[in-house]
């Protein structure tokens, strides 16, 4: 992906969320309830991991709580990349309840561009 979400090799390394990714989340999450503290402020400090998924940009939420699985979701979203194919994010909690990952899928598998939100132009 594009310098919104850097690599790090294929250490995990902890950083915070990106403005890009922090502004998919935020539009993921109108209109969703939950008990979380899903503010942009809390939003801003916390810590995520880059996922080894070939540069589509899915990031692991940092947590310390042992034995953490995939829980339910709690949001998803499509919208297109910069070169009109595309995106599935979804985001889940994870077995405690809080955030886990941020999956994204770029439905031709390639690398995304851009997680800069382009909405689809309606049909003519």
């Amino acid at each position: 992906m594009s310098e919104e979400s850097p690599r790090q090799g294929s250490e995990s390394v902890s950083r915070v969320l990106s403005a890009a990714e922090l502004s998919v989340i935020r539009m993921m999450l109108l209109g969703v309830r939950s008990s979380l503290d899903l503010s942009p402020e809390a939003l801003s400090i916390v810590g995520v991991e880059d996922m080894d998924d070939g540069g589509m940009g899915s990031i692991r939420f940092v947590s310390d709580k042992p034995d953490r699985r995939l829980g339910e979701e709690l949001a998803r979203e499509t919208f297109l990349d910069e070169d009109d194919v595309e995106v599935i994010a979804t985001l889940s909690l994870d077995n405690y309840g809080d955030l886990f990952e941020l999956d994204i899928w770029k439905v031709d598998f390639s690398p995304v561009v851009s997680l800069r939100l382009k909405v689809p132009s309606a049909a003519s």
